[in-house]
């Protein structure tokens, strides 16, 4: 099996994947109704996709190729209606957040597909703990050494995607002290963590060879790493965001990887090192246990700072480029978030302190997906 030759794309241009929960409205637990939901989102003409994931009470949505946030924003609003729509003549709710609050995951499906029975009969019941939600996005690179490139600088900022996107603090009925609990099952996989540091495709190539050539790899959708080269695309893939609550959130996410990027391929900022990987997994674990109140090891000084200065330097770092690209209202809301300390976690953790129910959090957490209902902030 050798490595697909990477394809040409529009430099910066974006893709956003959403892994979406599906629940019942009467406990609000998660509910195996992924086939009906796919039967009637496929009579509705949508941009991007609509498919199956790995057990029967998620599925997966994602945008066309878009060129700025706001037009991500577009077509997940196109999705998210229809899916609202479809959910409602099911009597089931659709909701964001990076892991449902109380599933059981013994009691989950694995979606009849192929390649999940085959990643089931590999991974056991690691297969049914995958029962976690996280957004994916794309971004589109002129060539191969530049795709390798962005995502070894990208890597610096991994901390920022996790703190700015978590909302995973619940597990099994339980708050985990974490703020994105969800990237924990992610690193039970053997192939899951950072990309090998190789700036070069040809370089690349030969690692995708030597892995290949074990017998332990097919393609790279075999590599569950946090960024990942998609040749097929032409784009890098950041996996690390927890899905949000909103599309608002989604949609400036995406803008905030766009300014980097954008930063990254015209500026050249600094040029990545292996020694960048020494604080990586340091610096991984504190976002995803303190979220914005994470410390933040810069890899280039060996400074700490906390993580909500780092992202806030970084912001008026890239504002120009965040012009450049549209995002600069994707920045504000996700600045607002960070200056309020005030992410999705946050959210669900002031619901349930209010309310001392999760399935009544999740009723909530459902409302705010389609746009409505208490402490719903548009972001």
């Amino acid at each position: 099996m050798s490595l697909e030759p990477f394809q040409k794309s529009a430099a910066l241009s974006l893709g956003v994947e959403l892994e979406m929960q599906l629940v019942n409205t009467h406990d609000y637990d998660l509910a195996p109704y992924a086939e009906d939901m796919l039967r009637l989102m496929s009579k509705i003409p949508l941009p991007g996709a609509v498919v199956p994931e790995m057990t029967s009470s998620m599925i997966e949505v994602s945008t066309g190729v878009c060129h700025t946030s706001s037009e991500v924003l577009g077509e997940l609003t196109q999705i998210r209606d229809a899916l609202v729509k479809s959910a409602d003549k099911l009597n089931i709710a659709v909701v964001g957040g990076g892991t449902h609050p109380f599933q059981q995951w013994h009691e989950r499906r694995i979606y009849d597909k192929p390649r999940f029975r085959e990643l089931s009969e590999l991974y056991g019941y690691l297969s049914k703990q995958f029962t976690i939600f996280g957004q994916h996005v794309h971004i589109g690179c002129p060539d191969a050494d530049t795709a390798l490139l962005t995502l070894h600088r990208m890597s610096r900022y991994i901390p920022h995607f996790i703190a700015l996107s978590a909302s995973s603090p619940y597990v099994q009925g339980q708050d985990t002290a974490f703020d994105s609990a969800r990237l924990n099952s992610v690193f039970a996989f053997p192939l899951s963590g950072r990309a090998p540091f190789a700036l070069s495709w040809d370089e690349f190539t030969v690692y995708f060879n030597k892995m290949a050539h074990t017998g332990v790899v097919k393609s790279m959708k075999d590599f569950y790493w946090d960024i990942r080269p998609k040749p097929e695309f032409g784009t890098i893939e950041i996996r690390v965001f927890d899905t949000p609550l909103t599309i608002e959130r989604a949609s400036a996410l995406a803008g905030y990887v766009q300014s980097l990027g954008s930063w990254f391929m015209n500026d050249q900022p600094f040029m990545p090192a292996e020694d960048d990987y020494l604080v990586y997994t340091y610096n991984r674990f504190q976002a995803c246990r303190f979220g914005l109140d994470a410390v933040y090891v810069d890899p280039a000084t060996g400074n700490h700072m906390p993580l909500r200065e780092h992202i806030l330097l970084t912001m008026d770092q890239i504002d120009r480029h965040a012009g450049s690209v549209g995002a600069s209202a994707s920045i504000d809301l996700l600045r607002r978030s960070v200056e309020n300390n005030d992410n999705d976690a946050r959210w669900l953790r002031e619901r349930q302190n209010e309310e001392r129910l999760l399935a009544e959090v999740i009723r909530q957490a459902a409302d705010r997906f389609r746009g409505s209902g208490p402490g719903d902030r548009r972001a």
